[in-house]
């Protein structure tokens, strides 16, 4: 077993909550193909590790040891032609016109400690055919990485001229986005069990509070993970997050030295979002931003009476006419969660200042050419330092597009595989290794 890294401490908890039971892995540092005796000694002489394809960039403190069962990333990174030949028109494509497999949903709502409410949707009739101990996987997603994406169909219908049929009207929720039904169907087919948790007032899940989803708060996802814990106590638990569901992943794991969780997947995280902030207003991306602004007004338009005379430094009529997410945030969020201006409430709700405490298992997939979570806000250096991370930066992507691989154009995004020989790669180690959830150590335990 590796030597533990020095802990240097963490930033400053915004909500202090009763540790959870660590649910970690215990594993030698090199796999045991990564390994031979010398045909001269008895000595173990570590083997030349495959090396991913040079269309990729491939940094962390965990390359060594997680590498070897990622055989995905010997293959070139080939995008499916002329659809993603643009950043933008992949973003869009993929929005368009990736298929949406069929999935029936169980919702389940909890109600937590501030009388808030999450929606959680389980894949109906899973329980009576897994076995308790079945691996499950929460899958993270909020209202910018999907919500926009219904307000941009209509824009680009409607710019375009042609006629769009909306399945449903309003906004489209997380358990019905197709990246995330792909992913579910995905983890299924392995024999996990698949919850997608809906953040407040996303995936048309109740609002009984004056208070939205944040980038900035954990509690929610915090008593999401604790739940699901009680519920299945002899299973092994993972997550993924898209965009800021990613970032609010990864702040949850740098923060929560003793979680439940075993692994974690962040996709299309913006990490840092004062840099996501300043590209959001540039050139095409003005378009994004109009477009999540516009269902930021609808979720509020819906919800408005809770927040009526609720006076304070509230701006109401600015996050009810909002042009921008910054209008939004500076009238609404940035007030709800205690920040004085809406760059404080992004300096103090990025992720990239969270990296470097991550104790668990974490793979980061990024796109260079994302057009809302932009490259130079990766935190490369503290994820090169942290033996737990692995990053994996494609040449091209767009933003939740990975329009390439087998299943290009119309079908799954081309990151599943990777991600799910990841989850399965630490999934099959903790069986290997013969430990109980509740007796793992932390793959580099650290004591605090």
């Amino acid at each position: 077993m590796a030597s533990a890294r020095p802990f240097l401490g963490r930033p400053p908890l915004l909500q202090q909550h009763p540790p959870l039971p660590s649910r970690h892995i215990t594993r030698p540092l090199l796999p045991s193909s990564s390994v031979r005796l010398s045909s001269s000694s008895s000595a173990v002489v570590p083997m030349s590790l495959p090396q991913p394809h040079s269309s990729f960039e491939v940094i962390g403190g965990a390359r060594d040891l997680f590498l070897p069962s990622l055989s995905y990333l010997s293959r070139p990174y080939s995008p499916y032609p002329f659809f993603a030949s643009n950043r933008h028109v992949e973003t869009i494509f993929a929005s368009f016109f990736r298929s949406a497999p069929q999935v029936k949903y169980r919702r389940q709502c909890l109600r937590t400690k501030d009388d808030g409410s999450i929606a959680l949707d389980w894949v109906a009739g899973d329980d009576p055919l897994l076995p308790p101990d079945s691996p499950v996987l929460i899958l993270l997603v909020v209202h910018s990485s999907l919500c926009f994406f219904s307000r941009l169909k209509k824009f680009y219908a409607w710019c375009l001229v042609i006629q769009i049929q909306i399945l449903q009207p309003g906004l489209t929720g997380g358990s019905e986005d197709s990246y995330v039904k792909h992913m579910l169907i995905k983890a299924r087919s392995k024999g996990w069990r698949v919850v997608v948790f809906n953040s407040r007032g996303c995936g048309d899940s109740p609002v009984t509070t004056p208070q939205f989803y944040s980038a900035s708060f954990l509690g929610d996802l915090h008593e999401v993970v604790s739940h699901v814990n009680t519920l299945y106590p002899e299973a092994n638990i993972y997550a993924v997050g898209w965009s800021l569901g990613a970032n609010i992943l990864v702040r949850y794991l740098g923060q929560e030295s003793h979680t439940c969780l075993s692994g974690a997947v962040s996709l299309c995280n913006p990490f840092n979002l004062v840099l996501a902030d300043e590209d959001f207003h540039k050139g095409f991306n003005n378009v994004y931003d109009k477009a999540l602004a516009k269902a930021l007004r609808e979720i509020f338009k819906k919800h408005a009476l809770l927040f009526e005379d609720i006076g304070g430094e509230y701006n109401i009529e600015l996050a009810a006419n909002a042009k921008s997410v910054r209008d939004f945030d500076d009238g609404l969020t940035r007030v709800s969660f205690g920040f004085k201006s809406v760059d404080e409430y992004y300096s103090n709700s990025s992720s990239s200042d969270s990296i470097k405490y991550v104790q668990t298992p974490l793979l980061c997939i990024q796109a260079a050419n994302d057009p809302i979570a932009p490259s130079r806000g990766i935190p490369r250096e503290d994820i090169k330092e942290n033996p737990n991370c692995l990053l994996i930066v494609t040449p091209k992507g767009g933003h939740l597009g990975w329009v390439a691989g087998d299943d290009a154009p119309f079908g799954s995004p081309w990151t599943d595989p990777l991600v799910i020989d990841f989850l399965q790669h630490l999934e099959i180690g903790t069986v290997k290794s013969g430990t109980s959830p509740q007796s793992k150590e932390a793959l580099h335990h650290l004591e605090v």
